[in-house]
């Protein structure tokens, strides 16, 4: 793994398999968009709009696992002071911002047929929307501070305590459900 960090090697490497990467994606893309839109069949109580479920629920997933990345990055900015963990999570950000933006965007879009309104409190649309800012947070730090060191220092922090928020995302919908239950049964 060491003759990775050389720079030229990786690059070289990099530059080779890139195209192919690329292509593979857009051709999975493609296909992808094409069996979610046309092939699959309406739900039978969503009707048409669980479509937008094929690019919400991957858009979520990529939105913490970008996250997950970028705390992963900071820590080891902090702990190892390499310099380009800064980089990955600085590179990282906008896209994970973009894929979180996406699925709030298209859990709005199902939200409003489904039940009635855009937008509900609940546990995991509101962690999805803090995951959100934690992202504007992170970018906002890193341009922030003069000494761009101080930025990533800061923004390597706020990437680690966002992280608390990943497991909360995804086991809100069972932790708050299961109150409600047993309150509901309690009474």
């Amino acid at each position: 793994m060491h003759r990775f960090a050389n720079p030229t090697r990786f690059l070289r490497i990099a530059t080779a398999v890139q195209p192919w990467v690329i292509g593979g994606t857009v051709i999975l893309f493609v296909a992808g968009l094409y069996m979610a839109f046309f092939t699959s069949p309406a739900d039978y109580q969503q009707g048409e709009s669980v479509r937008i479920m094929y690019v919400h629920v991957p858009a979520a997933w990529m939105g913490m696992f970008v996250y997950a990345g970028i705390a992963v990055s900071a820590a080891v900015s902090l702990i190892w002071k390499h310099p380009l963990a800064d980089v990955a999570g600085k590179a990282s950000a906008p896209t994970g911002a973009a894929f979180t933006f996406l699925s709030l965007v298209t859990g709005s879009l199902w939200g409003k047929p489904m039940w009635g309104t855009w937008w509900v409190w609940d546990a995991r649309l509101t962690s999805m929307l803090i995951l959100f800012f934690f992202y504007l947070g992170y970018m906002a730090l890193q341009g922030a501070f003069d000494d761009k060191a101080r930025g990533a220092k800061a923004s390597a922090i706020l990437a680690l305590v966002g992280a608390v928020n990943l497991p909360i995302i995804k086991f809100s919908v069972d932790w708050w459900s299961w109150k409600a239950a047993s309150l509901y049964h309690s009474f």
